[in-house]
């Protein structure tokens, strides 16, 4: 008999609102990220927000910068800086990938979102390119039109 299943609601999940409105989305790599003690107690209480945050290459490494994770309310007095760059970790051909990418210019690393896999928490970043105001303005009338022709069908059916 297989083991019994995890409380699901106890694994959170903290998404990148910002991201899609502003982004273009080109490419997705899994990051594990490294976390104090005290972060991680954090973030699995859903203490996290990564709306503003950004990736930066620095001397060969990935960090993410702006990622706010409250400090632990139980912590004590060597609990962490809420706003400290934190080291994204990728293999080595994604770094590269990733660098190239950046230094030809128009991109930008964005974080996604942030969950856990199993015990670790990882950070889904993804290469973006920024929306014009015109394709924002194009995505929210695709998405006024779309939620009326469901309505309508909705209401054909019953």
């Amino acid at each position: 008999m297989p083991p019994p299943k995890k409380d699901a609601s106890r694994h959170t999940e903290i998404r990148n609102s910002k991201a899609l409105r502003d982004y273009f989305v080109d490419e997705r790599f899994e990051a594990g990220i490294q976390l104090l003690g005290t972060e991680v107690k954090s973030v699995r209480g859903g203490q996290a927000q990564i709306s503003d945050s950004f990736g930066r290459l620095e001397r060969g490494e990935l960090w993410l910068h702006n990622a706010h994770i409250d400090p632990y309310a139980f912590g004590n007095t060597q609990n962490h800086d809420p706003r400290r760059p934190r080291k994204l970790l990728l293999h080595t051909h994604q770094i590269r990938k990733i660098a190239m990418a950046l230094k030809a210019g128009g991109r930008a690393l964005v974080p996604l979102r942030m969950y856990f896999k199993e015990a670790l928490i990882k950070v889904e970043v993804a290469l973006c390119t920024g929306k014009k105001n015109y394709d924002k303005r194009d995505d929210v009338k695709k998405k006024t039109q779309l939620r009326e022709v469901t309505k309508v069908v909705k209401s054909r059916r019953s």
